[in-house]
């Protein structure tokens, strides 16, 4: 039997090569996956051991102890950094203090990418004549006063800055000229990954990024001799409040884990991808096993007349099986390797990771070759069962028995209580609060449902494109029929179509309703002509509402500020406006009371959720304790129905500002005199001072920045769901030729009769036109229904302005992709139809 069993599988050599095919791309999806995760987890691992080499112990803040109503303990003092560098066993004492520095190139852009634009000290020692061992430099010197900058090597190779060059910057929305003193270099992990360091001077860093005197870290090296435990517990001795002293060893470990956990997000999403293939994959795997069953009728029931068992019978087919997963696993781990360099290449060309070698682990050759094996050993275990079943008696007879009422019945029974439980499950995820859990239930259900109904489904349906048809005269009357001749086949064809497009017309609804809502809120919300921010989304300075507040072109303004509040025992957050202007600039739905009093410092305005929370209605009054400790009394002047640009508690600057522990803006509302266009915003541009670190943005530009983060998202998810639907593809060829072969007697005496070969691949070609648009069809109708589900649950969860908006362009385009589908998957096996010699095709065995 085994011999039988590997005889069989060369027999069929190019049967076998399009299942070998699909295990193939998915293994290589998930083999690629592992490998290419693999390999940047571990050059970002080696990196960021390298910087914590000159790290024995770092004391730092601990914000887990931070007083009640503040986010943050206070920064560390210049006193702890002196008792530091004097414990018994510390070589030296770092100080650091960082934060955002956005850079501008020779054209004016930002440097790095948003929030990797980071700004540092440059430590000298208290004496200031010191080197600091973290940065040592490649080209001139450290920088010293005010004024004075230093680059990292890349970005000075990226820019073409050089020692002497002025270069132009911002920290917090002012533009900033410095005069670059020194190129140095790095393995900060940021800089390896694409981004900027620019160094300052101590007093200057302080100035910028903390208060003068103040660190965020601190870090001490050991002398020789002396452990990182031995250092620590020293250390301990000498910690402020809220401080903790850490090893270097285990920040290391810290850094590692958060690059694994930042890591398992795109690994989880790309394997989840490749699953799908798989998942597809295994349709097209259990179709050809069938069909070579089904054709090999004769030879099983000879085997079994002849003395093999039921459990031979389907050894034999299993271990065909496991031949072809197996060479499909290796094959697929190989071009697996190939994809993880190819992506590791791309993204080191692009500059975004570190360098380091391509990293195979053992789990990538492993779970390649299991998940081949077991992939292909699986979807061939029903047909294996079925071949088992072949009565000795079928050795005589020349057609396999059809499926038995009782089992299609059975069928569709399961099928039915699968898509309805699977439907009331995901109905039932868009009444909860929680519902993603019912509502992924539901769609794995429905899904599955379908896949069972479709055979029950395909007559109908494909009997709906009849009078298409009937315009092809014969062959589109034949191409009907062959369709409809065997369901079960078409289904496991369709389905495996129907999958890829269920997910692409699912993912495209969803974002089309996203990306309508942001619109409508923004339009809705907003009566200002630009929001101004910064480009990483980080507080302003002032001095930009200062700015354009002198700009004769802006009419009215209000910067947006935060501030931490105790109220009631709690911890909240009051957004600071300005009450005189704010009704100019925003129009927020009231359900009670207005804008009336705000600018008095005595009265604010809360959205409904909150004021439910709270238990306040109109003309509420609480007592608030401010950040500084202040308190104070404020009366509730109106509510709102909030949403994702402005909720919660808006109070007037006036009230917020004055204990705040530094002024900073998360943004600023502006309104011109001639409303927003291309003129206007390159007048706030140039009185901003060209700054490349601010974002000048209208309602367009909101709109449009979401739509190019959901397109690009949406592009990269459409690439990867290509993999199934290629799977799809070589499914439907698949189907199609040993069809085609299966058929070879029918065909020969259609053409004895007269059928052209003309005719002949036409009716091929509209077989498989059917048959994709029958996936397609039932793809793109799952998707919807899924896809509104969804958008329901969006909407649930704060998304208020969330509505079903049906793509039509894209839909159209998808179910054109399943019909280029058919077309495509046709022209091989048409081709092979109507070069078949009637003669030897009608000549009986």
């Amino acid at each position: 039997m085994l011999r039988t069993a590997l005889r069989n599988v060369f027999a069929h050599k190019a049967r076998l090569l399009m299942t070998m095919l699909a295990v193939l791309l998915g293994v290589a999806f998930v083999s690629g996956t592992l490998v290419f995760t693999s390999t940047i987890s571990q050059a970002q691992h080696k990196s960021s051991e390298k910087g914590f080499e000159k790290v024995d112990v770092s004391i730092r803040q601990d914000n887990s102890d931070a007083p009640e109503g503040r986010d943050t303990v206070d920064p560390l003092q210049q006193t702890t950094l002196d008792r530091a560098a004097a414990l018994p066993g510390a070589e030296s004492a770092t100080g650091e203090v960082n934060g955002f520095a956005a850079l501008a190139d020779k054209d004016g852009k930002l440097v790095g990418n948003g929030f990797s634009t980071q700004g540092a000290n440059y430590y000298a020692g208290r004496d200031g004549k010191s080197s600091d061992p973290r940065y040592p430099m490649k080209d001139g010197r450290a920088p010293r006063a005010a004024g004075e900058v230093a680059l990292d090597s890349k970005t000075a190779e990226r820019t073409g800055y050089k020692v002497g060059d002025t270069v132009r910057m911002s920290i917090d929305g002012p533009v900033r000229e410095e005069k670059v003193t020194g190129v140095y270099t790095t393995d900060d992990g940021s800089v390896a990954a694409g981004g900027s360091l620019v160094l300052f001077d101590n007093a200057t860093a302080q100035k910028l990024f903390a208060k003068p005197g103040q660190y965020t870290e601190i870090s001490v090296t050991a002398k020789s001799g002396v452990s990182q435990a031995a250092l620590k517990e020293q250390a301990e001795k000498i910690l402020p409040p809220h401080s903790e002293a850490v090893t270097g060893k285990k920040l290391a470990d810290e850094q590692s884990r958060q690059i694994e956990s930042s890591m398992s997000g795109m690994q989880t999403s790309m394997l989840a991808f490749a699953g799908i293939a798989l998942f597809v994959g295994i349709f097209i795997i259990a179709n050809t096993f069938t069909m070579l069953v089904a054709q090999r009728t004769k030879e099983l029931a000879l085997l079994r007349a002849v003395g093999a068992s039921r459990r031979q019978v389907t050894r034999s087919v299993l271990i065909e099986a496991l031949f072809v997963g197996a060479v499909a696993g290796v094959a697929g781990l190989a071009a697996g390797i190939g994809i993880g360099a190819g992506l590791r290449s791309l993204i080191g060309k692009m500059g975004t990771m570190p360098d380091g070698p391509l990293v195979i682990s053992p789990a990538a050759v492993i779970s390649s070759l299991v998940v081949g094996v077991v992939v292909t050993v699986l979807a061939a275990w029903l047909p294996a069962r079925r071949a088992a079943k072949i009565p000795p008696v079928a050795a005589m007879g020349s057609v396999h028995a059809p499926a038995s009422t009782r089992s299609l019945v059975l069928r569709n029974t399961l099928g039915s209580l699968f898509s309805a439980a699977g439907v009331a499950l995901v109905l039932m995820g868009t009444k909860v609060d929680d519902g993603k859990a019912p509502m992924g239930a539901g769609a794995a259900l429905l899904l599955i449902g379908v896949f069972v109904l479709t055979p029950l489904l395909s007559r109908p349906l494909i009997a709906a494109a009849s009078p298409v048809l009937r315009l092809f005269q014969v062959s589109g009357k034949l191409a009907r029929l062959n369709a409809v001749r065997n369901p079960r086949r078409t289904a496991a064809t369709a389905s495996a179509l129907m999958i890829g497009l269920t997910l692409i017309t699912g993912l495209t609804v969803i974002a089309t309703g996203v990306q309508k809502a942001v619109d409508k809120m923004a339009t809705d919300s907003l009566k200002a002509d630009y929001t101004i921010s910064m480009a990483n989304y980080s507080p302003l300075s002032p001095d930009v509402d200062k700015k354009l507040r002198a700009s004769d072109e802006v009419t009215a303004t209000s910067p947006l500020r935060n501030g931490p509040a105790t109220i009631g025992g709690s911890t909240e957050y009051l957004t600071g406006v300005n009450g005189e202007s704010i009704g100019k600039l925003t129009s927020l739905d009231f359900t009670e009371g207005g804008w009336s009093g705000l600018s008095g410092g005595k009265k604010v305005v809360v959205d409904t959720t909150t004021a439910e929370q709270q238990g306040w209605k109109l003309g509420s009054s609480f007592q608030v304790s401010y950040e500084d400790g202040a308190k104070g009394r404020l009366t509730v002047g109106g509510l709102y129905k909030g949403n994702e640009m402005l909720k919660g508690i808006l109070v007037d600057n006036s009230a917020l500002t004055p204990h705040l522990a530094k002024t900073a803006d998360m943004q600023v509302l502006a309104k011109t005199k001639n409303g927003a266009n291309d003129q206007v915003k390159d007048a706030l541009t140039k009185q901003l001072g060209d700054n490349p670190a601010i974002l000048v943005e209208d309602k367009k530009d909101v709109s449009e920045g979401v739509a190019q983060m959901i397109n690009m998202l949406l592009n990269v998810l459409y690439g990867l769901l290509a993999m199934a639907v290629i799977v799809a593809v070589l499914g439907v060829i698949n189907t199609l030729a040993m069809s085609v072969f299966e058929r070879g007697q029918e065909i020969g005496m259609l053409r004895a009769i007269g059928l052209e070969r003309r005719s002949v691949k036409r009716m091929v070609r509209l077989e498989s036109l059917v048959i994709s648009l029958f996936g397609g069809v039932l793809g793109i109708g799952l998707g919807v229904f899924l896809g509104w589900a969804a958008g329901e649950l969006i909407a649930g969860s704060g998304l208020e302005t969330y509505q079903l908006t049906l793509p039509w362009g894209r839909i159209g385009i998808f179910l054109a992709l399943a019909a280029l589908v058919g077309v495509l998957a046709a022209l091989w096996p048409a081709r092979r139809a109507a070069k078949l010699n009637m003669l030897a095709a009608i000549k009986t065995e």
